[in-house]
């Protein structure tokens, strides 16, 4: 459940950082790690990757502890 809560949380941030290349073309990663080059940046890059993939496996577990409501 906590690897679930990182993993989301660093999707978000990199879903932001997507956003910010493609509204204002400036790629936060990129500058606070000195560039999209950089072995900081690309670690980050690959951390929100693999971060993404993790989310994935969400889309296709059981929903543990919640009920779904039906209409009334």
């Amino acid at each position: 459940m906590f690897l679930d809560k990182i993993a989301l949380a660093l999707s978000i941030i990199g879903g932001l950082n997507w956003g910010l290349i493609g509204l204002f073309n400036f790629d936060l990663v990129a500058f606070i790690g000195g560039g999209s080059g950089t072995w900081f940046s690309r670690i980050i890059y690959v951390v929100v990757g693999l971060a993404a993939l993790w989310c994935l496996t969400l889309l296709f577990r059981p929903m543990e502890g919640r009920t779904r409501h039906s209409p009334a």
